[in-house]
């Protein structure tokens, strides 16, 4: 199959892997989740709500019978509660081949998360900051082990305010405030990728964006839900740049992927290039710092 039409078909068996995906019970969370599924890895709806987290189990074991799919509990919102979702996966599992950092909020109205953080740079990225550092022991353990972060074209509006993260001393701008977020969603997979460089066995660290994609984070936008029926593509299109950026053996750290056609906003995925802005190593280097702080949790190369 030639590369530009990458698909499902392009997977292979994903037998003895195991998976997380965060923010798995709808839009491209829940396809990617059920593609691997049915790919026969063992995979774990990492959701706020786990009954809705059942739901979905239910729809992906109607699809495919024998799917080894599981619900964990986690609020990225929370840090409290991504502790206690690593804790309790670390009891289970003694692997960890592949974490989607797919969950998210957009263009939400003001809020702060209980951890004081503004609530969409907290859950779309110190969310996943904090998760993805306690899990790094399992990550390391794992052999070709992978990390997936999922931005958004929005990033390249995306210009953070480091002295005004929580946004208490400007007007709120939640457009601006996603894309923030979602250039922080970059800025981490560099640098990630840069610390783990020259570590054996290191996991790869990639980033991906589904285009413009049908999905619920768009409920909070009545024009976006209006130009759907327009422009959108469905989340079995928009979740293979996240499939390949896991799945695809020729991905280097640090590579994006993306829908191929009108403008990144459909196609089958390829790597894409993403805007210049979110290559500054300076800022990238900064968000690690604040990030470290705010959440209290650091980069470890020590193993379990």
């Amino acid at each position: 199959m030639a590369r530009s039409n990458w698909d499902t078909n392009s997977i292979g068996d994903q037998s003895g892997r195991v998976v997380v995906v965060t923010g798995a019970t709808s839009g491209i969370g829940e396809q990617t989740a059920r593609v691997l599924a049915g790919k026969n890895a063992k995979v774990i709806l990492a959701v706020r709500n786990p009954a809705k987290g059942e739901v979905t189990v239910a729809s992906i074991r109607q699809e495919f019978p024998r799917a080894d799919v599981e619900v964990l509990a986690l609020d990225l919102s929370r840090l409290r509660s991504i502790s206690e979702f690593c804790q309790n996966f670390f009891d289970s599992y003694d692997r960890l081949d592949i974490l989607i950092n797919n969950a998210g909020v957009m263009w939400c109205p003001y809020e702060k998360t209980v951890d004081g953080f503004e609530i969409q740079l907290g859950t779309n990225h110190l969310g996943h900051f904090a998760l993805t550092l306690q899990l790094m022991p399992l990550l390391l353990k794992t052999r070709d082990s992978r990390v997936v972060n999922v931005s958004s074209i929005a990033h390249k509006a995306g210009k953070i305010d480091f002295d005004d993260m929580a946004w208490e001393s400007r007007s709120y701008k939640p457009v601006q405030a996603y894309s923030d977020s979602k250039i922080a969603n970059l800025y981490f997979t560099h640098e990630l990728a840069r610390k783990l460089d020259g570590i054996e066995g290191a996991p790869r660290v990639t980033a991906a964006h589904p285009g413009w994609t049908r999905s619920e984070l768009q409920r909070h936008s009545g024009l976006m839900r209006f130009l759907n029926s327009f422009f959108a593509q469905y989340p079995d299109m928009g979740a293979l740049p996240t499939l390949r950026a896991a799945i695809d053996p020729d991905a280097q750290p640090g590579d994006y992927f993306g829908p191929s056609k009108f403008f990144e906003m459909h196609g089958h995925p390829a790597k894409v290039k993403a805007d210049k802005r979110s290559q500054d190593r300076n800022a990238a280097e900064r968000l690690w710092s604040k990030s470290e702080l705010l959440t209290s949790v650091h980069f470890s190369q020590d193993t379990k």
